[in-house]
């Protein structure tokens, strides 16, 4: 029987407040989140993690000091290895923080696969993210030498089980008999909140944005609730940039200038941290109040929910039957051609 390590890829995170500095240097000197040459992107990075490191730590202070990003994606691979069985082994690594993939790809190496699937836990593909940690994969596998057949997965925007998981705990937030009306028993407004992104990266072609609509559009599809109220918003802005919109805070703006209740989606995220513990549960909830959301309700993350992990396990089984580079979720390419950053070919 053939022996596969599935390799789980997520962002990472500080595992304390003295790490908090270092994640954010990391993060802000990959090329492909800041694109300047070295050394010029190295000191760009020293300079932003010195700024951002104090911030940042006040945010982590809400959740204990240090992410929960590990621990929670821990879960999620015991969860699939338990679901694919047979002689499958699931790995992590991480982008910017322990364990990255110069210390996972050792563990690999010493399992001694016959293949190797790579599975980011980014639904949607982006440069910034799938792009990066696969890249970095890739170079780290070549300096030890671990030669094993490699298939990457790119993406799964719309894969039934991802959107089953998120389209139930919708449905359980909008079933519950205490969720305030807005002005003449409005009902409630569902806003399906992704990371955002600088809009030049999009217009150069990374496919991002469109998967994230096509996320969205898929849960809305498994839900077949009539008439729903739901919007597409973007969050987590930092610098100067023209970043994609429309923004979350604006939507939660506009929503109280409207009295409709709203409940809010984690439709890139698929485990809790930072960006859903702190900016959703605190700072846009205390946001809502302030401009007079009659009622504000987030929807957990997918986790290590028994459709999602399934999903995930299907997504396993058809890269290792397709025995291919890379593929998407769906095998072929799903991008329009106007997203020339695919990694998938036309």
């Amino acid at each position: 029987m053939s022996k596969h390590a599935v390799v789980l890829f997520n962002l990472g995170g500080p595992d304390k407040p003295e790490s908090v500095r270092g994640f954010l240097f990391n993060l802000f000197n990959d090329p492909a989140i800041i694109g300047s040459p070295q050394p010029i992107r190295w000191m760009l990075a020293q300079l932003i993690s010195r700024r951002r490191a104090p911030v940042a730590r006040e945010i982590y202070a809400n959740i204990g000091g240090a992410s929960p990003l590990l621990a929670n994606t821990r879960v999620q691979a015991r969860a699939l290895e338990q679901v694919l069985g047979g002689d499958a082994r699931v790995f992590i690594a991480m982008r910017y923080w322990h364990p990255f993939s110069h210390e996972t790809v050792a563990e690999v190496k010493a399992f001694q696969p016959d293949h190797v699937i790579l599975l980011p836990l980014y639904p949607q593909f982006s440069t910034t993210t799938s792009g990066s940690s696969i890249g970095d994969w890739r170079r780290a596998a070549a300096g030890v030498g671990l030669d094993a057949p490699t298939s990457a997965i790119c993406c799964y925007p719309r894969d039934l089980g991802f959107a089953a998981e998120v389209a139930e705990r919708l449905r359980a937030v909008l079933d519950e008999k205490s969720l305030n009306s807005g002005t003449n028993g409005t009902r409630p407004r569902v806003l399906f909140s992704a990371h955002g992104l600088p809009e030049k990266i999009v217009a150069g072609g990374d496919p991002y944005q469109w998967q994230v609509e096509q996320s969205a559009q898929a849960v809305v599809e498994t839900l077949g609730e009539q008439d729903l109220d739901w919007r597409i918003c973007y969050q987590s802005r930092v610098g100067p940039l023209k970043w994609i919109g429309p923004s979350t805070e604006d939507e939660i703006a506009r929503a109280g200038a409207e009295r409709v209740p709203l409940i809010v989606v984690p439709i890139a995220f698929v485990s809790e941290h930072s960006e859903t513990l702190v900016e959703l549960d605190i700072e846009y909830a205390h946001l809502a109040k302030e401009k007079g959301v009659p009622s504000y309700r987030r929807v957990a993350t997918v986790d290590d929910g028994a459709r999602f992990i399934g999903g995930l396990a299907g997504l396993v089984r058809a890269a290792m039957d397709r025995a291919v580079p890379i593929s998407s979720g769906e095998g072929a390419r799903i991008c329009p051609q106007s997203c020339g950053r695919c990694p998938l070919e036309a």
